[in-house]
Parts: structure tokens; sequence; C-alpha cells
């Protein structure tokens, strides 16, 4: 499938812009504490070499932001992000403003798509609570570079909202593997920041319809 090196290429892209190669917490170091917390999914890779985690608060019920979640993916609701950016590496990518009832029957196993060659697969799916996806990018036939897990996980807050982190967990499998990742760090930060205020923006509006407030947007990153 990876016989192309513009595939490979435009693979790599997708990681980058789609949240999965930013800010590094090499073995075992923790900043603000944000990293060291234990959600769903830490257990599938427990010998870590890289961690980021980012958390944001929705003024919204955890059922009214879990179906955004749930229907993420390429061919489906899209990331919430800077849609043409990630086209630019022909991910065919288009962010749903509405719950699709079609993309909210997802299980363990399935597919969830980054682009239309690369696709992760669900691990964890508890509904309302915790999606978590694991997978890898091939860098030509059956190489490799790392194995990883891509968690989103909702937690309930005070005033009926929810608090949103978004989690990668990183272990390299070649030398050349930070080669890949680190230098992606900055505009998959970018990236990510809007995806999470993308997910935040349609769950308020969706819960301004029933009178729930707004709130801040708050975003903390480690």
């Amino acid at each position: 499938m990876w016989r192309q090196p513009g595939v490979a290429i435009a693979a790599v892209v997708v990681v980058a812009i789609t949240g999965l190669g930013r800010r590094s917490l090499r073995r075992g170091r923790t900043r603000r504490g944000n990293n060291a917390r234990r959600l769903p999914g830490d257990d599938l890779i427990p010998d870590v070499d890289q961690v980021s985690t980012r958390s944001i608060t929705i003024e919204a019920r955890t059922d009214g932001v879990w179906p955004w979640i749930a229907q993420i993916g390429q061919g489906r609701g899209g990331f919430y992000s800077y849609d043409f950016l990630e086209n630019l590496a022909h991910c065919d990518i288009h962010s749903a403003d509405q719950i699709n009832a079609a993309w909210q029957d997802l299980a363990v196993g399935d597919p969830i798509r980054l682009a239309p060659e690369l696709a992760l697969t669900a691990v964890v799916v508890d509904p309302g609570s915790a999606l978590v996806l694991r997978g890898s990018v091939p860098i030509g036939p059956g190489t490799m570079p790392f194995d990883f897990t891509w968690a989103f996980v909702l937690e309930p807050s005070m005033s009926a909202s929810t608090r949103l982190t978004v989690r990668e967990r990183y272990q390299y499998l070649r030398w050349w593997t930070p080669l890949i990742v680190k230098p992606t760090a900055l505009i998959s930060s970018v990236m990510t920041r809007q995806m999470m205020r993308g997910i935040k923006r349609r769950a308020e509006v969706a819960a301004w319809t029933t009178s729930r407030p707004f709130g801040r947007d708050n975003v903390m990153a480690t």
C-alpha cells in the first residue's frame, strides 16, 4: 500500500497535522503534572518514549460532547481543525458541523482513518467517557517507526461542563523515529489546539439550543 514515496511522505504530514507528534516527555518526565495522570489506554504502551497531553473545558454535558468524538475520522466527521491544511496532503478531510447518526455506532476493532489509505484502530470505546485509537505510519514496506495510542477522554466537570483531554503516547521502534516526530511539534500543536476548539465550539453551539451557556476557551497544554 505504501509503495510510492509520495504516499509515505503524505502519511507523515497527516500524522503531524492531526496531532500525532507534539511536545515530548522523555521516559517519565512530567510537566505541570498533566502527563503523569493515568488515563484510559495508558497501559497499552507501558514502555513509553514520548507523551503529550492537552485539555480543554467544554460548557456542555459529556453526552453532548461524545457524539463529536465518536464520529472523528476521514470519511466521517473529520477532525474539526484546519481542513485545507490537511487536504494539502490529499487527506480528503471534511469536518462536520452536525452529528451524523450513521457515524455513531463505533466498536473496538473499527478502523478510524486519518487519510484514505491510513487507518488507526479503535482499541477502547467507552461511550460518553473514552475513545482510544492505536496504530502507526508505515514508512516503506512493513517498516513501522513507532507504536502509539491517541486517547480522547471526557470527564464531567462543574456546572454541567466537560473536561476533554487528548493524549498521545509513543514507543519508538526505530533509531530514526525522533527525526520524524519531533520536527512536527509546532504544526501539530497548532492543529490539535484547533481540533479541540472545534469540538468545543460545536458541542457548545448544540448545547446553546437547549439553553446551556457558553464557557471560556481555556486550553491547557503540557
